[in-house]
């Protein structure tokens, strides 16, 4: 089968989506498979990414638009390649495509709560995802929140959607020695002791109410609060809080940091801090529980689904309860111990490997 894989998104910022779809293709690309794929992108620089694959061809292909890219590049390749399906890791397909089409959902934040979203995307929400998972003859949900999500907002036919976890980068299995800790928190500034958020900052995040949260409790522990991440959108007041609440004594801002180094800043860190109203899936819980950091997340969503069990679970929306499950996880080092234990083997469920294989059948049993 000649698959067609778009990737106009590779070029992005490292956020969940490129990491995803880095992953997936360094595994499905290594797969013992008779398929050819190719590999779709918009930025020519980045032909011979996969150079080293004999069942691999590059093709950067130029538009004017997202939406022109996707609907009108991306067709003129599927006739011109005569490919067998088109594969999309994020969220469009060509509508016009003559070929079965499957897409990755991400999740749908805008359909739980509209507001997160800029005004500009909210029209591609309203408009044009409902049309690519119509036509689509299949779409990859990246948790079971989002599988029920997709039925529920979007109608989606059951048997249409198929669940595919994520996998974890072998980066964060692997032992860190105390020498590369050291180096990384003399080049970062890192404290003692610290929580750490890693991620992008946004609406869904709610990063407002981790800042109140965390102005109770961390200076009183002196336990800082380090930020691996950047401002995305609508979070400006947020970061202003930590003017406002007089603790940027204890915040670093180490911005975004890459896959080798960010494995030494969970190993460090006292916890993981990600009480968000609304994930997906939420890579960083899984790479923390590998390290062996605690987990402090909200009991919704995606987060309740990965961490039951396997992590500390409190309220998103009510500020105490975030503080408290700070304060447990800061004071009690039985309760810390048990998290990192429990949360070691939740994470070896999880492998990349496993969602390429799983990813491959979707994709095989479409064309069936």
């Amino acid at each position: 089968m000649k698959i067609g894989i778009m990737l106009r998104h590779y070029s992005q910022h490292g956020g969940g989506v490129k990491v995803y779809t880095e992953n997936l293709l360094r595994e499905m690309l290594s797969l013992d498979t008779q398929h050819e794929f190719v590999l779709i992108y918009r930025d020519p620089k980045l032909i011979g990414t996969y150079n080293s694959h004999s069942n691999v061809r590059e093709l950067a292909v130029k538009a004017h638009s997202v939406l022109t890219w996707d609907q009108i590049a991306v067709r003129q390749v599927e006739k011109k390649e005569g490919l067998d399906l088109i594969f999309n890791p994020k969220y469009s397909v060509p509508l016009l495509a003559s070929c079965p089409t499957v897409y990755v959902c991400h999740g749908l934040d805008w359909c739980v709560e509209p507001k997160w979203s800029r005004r500009i995307d909210r029209i591609s929400h309203k408009f044009l995802i409902p049309r690519y998972a119509k036509k689509a003859d299949a779409i990859i949900a990246v948790s079971e929140t989002t599988r029920q999500h997709l039925i529920k907002y979007l109608g989606i036919l059951n048997d249409k959607v198929h669940t595919v976890y994520h996998g974890i980068d072998d980066k964060f299995n692997q032992s860190i020695s105390s020498l590369n800790l050291k180096v990384i928190r003399d080049q970062y500034r890192l404290p003692a002791r610290y929580f750490l958020y890693v991620g992008q900052i946004y609406p869904p995040k709610n990063f407002g109410r981790l800042i109140r949260a965390y102005a109770q409790v961390g200076p009183k522990l002196g336990i800082s609060l380090v930020i691996a991440g950047e401002h995305r959108w609508l979070c400006r007041e947020e970061l202003a809080l930590i003017d406002r609440s007089g603790i940027s004594s204890f915040v670093v801002r180490a911005g975004w940091i890459n896959h080798e180094t960010l494995p030494g800043f969970y190993a460090m860190a006292e916890a993981l801090l990600l009480p968000s109203l609304y994930e997906s899936f939420g890579i960083p819980l899984l790479e923390a529980m590998s390290v062996g950091c605690p987990v402090i997340t909200s009991d919704r969503y995606s987060t309740q689904e990965l961490g039951d069990q396997a992590a500390m679970l409190v309220n998103p929306e009510d500020i105490e309860s975030i503080a408290n499950g700070m304060r447990a996880v800061g004071t009690d080092s039985k309760l810390r111990q048990r998290l990192i234990e429990a949360g070691r083997e939740r994470a070896s469920d999880f492998s990349w490997k496993k969602c390429a294989l799983e990813t491959l059948k979707v994709l095989e049993n479409v064309k069936k």
